[in-house]
């Protein structure tokens, strides 16, 4: 699947993948801000959201597919591969499947673990905005409010509001939420276990529930080479919460890398 993307820099490439309902575009502050430290760095569209196209077919062997195939095209060696949360679980089942592609990893606040379907509301409250019917955002974000109480989390979902160019002139959800809606309980499922002792930073939020301390064992017992990180003060958005904590401690990983591998 060809796979949109914003590009930015030069230098060894630097791979950042969204989270669910995300788009490249939610990471262009940083990805330029990586790419002023000599990173070539591609935010990509993952299948299924902002401009990548639309499949009934999306499970992260799929992403992880599409990741590969993205990597091949664009003739990238020894890629840096940054990724939050449903990004961050691709990019695990990205090395179970490729194990020998990445020289490095960044799996953001989402462990290789199972998890119980929490979206329901969101999928609820998007399902219920018929376009049709309504023309404007602010009468998007009326309908949401019906199950949508965190305003941060209303405006990351109506960024994904879009004018479409067909005949329709209606306006529509950049992702594609019929498949995201049937298919939704493939997000959470466990990554197989497998072994790696490729150079990987987890990133987690302090006041985040998406990481807890049987998950920093699970990965203990998967990769022989990782670093746990805590944003203070941050839940699970932490990039877009505490951005430069975030950016500082990416940085930091990587020049202590490239220091200790000269």
């Amino acid at each position: 699947m060809k796979l949109a993307y914003r590009e930015y820099g030069e230098g060894q490439p630097l791979i950042i993948l969204h989270g669910l309902f995300g788009q490249s575009d939610n990471w262009n502050t940083l990805a330029k801000r990586f790419a002023e430290k000599s990173f070539h760095v591609f935010a990509i569209d993952q299948r299924n959201h902002g401009l990548s196209p639309h499949s009934d077919v999306w499970n992260y062997e799929s992403m992880a597919s599409d990741l590969k195939e993205f990597i091949d095209t664009h003739h990238l060696h020894n890629p840096i591969l940054l990724g939050h949360s449903m990004g961050g679980k691709t990019l695990l089942f990205f090395q179970l499947l490729f194990p020998n592609v990445a020289q490095k990893l960044i799996i953001v606040d989402i462990a290789p673990r199972a998890y119980e379907p929490h979206h329901d509301a969101v999928l609820k409250a998007l399902n219920a905005v018929d376009f049709s019917e309504i023309n404007t955002r602010k009468d998007a974000e009326v309908i949401l409010n019906h199950d949508i109480s965190d305003f941060g989390t209303k405006q990351f979902l109506l960024k994904n509001i879009y004018w479409r160019e067909d005949e329709s002139k209606q306006m529509a959800w950049r992702f594609n939420l019929k498949t995201i809606t049937k298919a939704y309980n493939e997000v959470g499922v466990e990554v197989p276990f497998f072994k790696s002792d490729t150079e990987t930073l987890f990133i987690r939020g302090e006041k985040s529930n998406y990481f807890n301390n049987e998950d920093e064992i699970d990965i203990s017992n998967r990769f022989s080479n990782y670093q746990l990180k805590t944003i203070e003060n941050s839940g699970h958005w932490i990039h877009a919460e505490q951005p430069e904590l975030f950016f500082n401690c990416v940085i930091n990983f990587l020049i202590e890398y490239s220091k200790t591998n000269q």
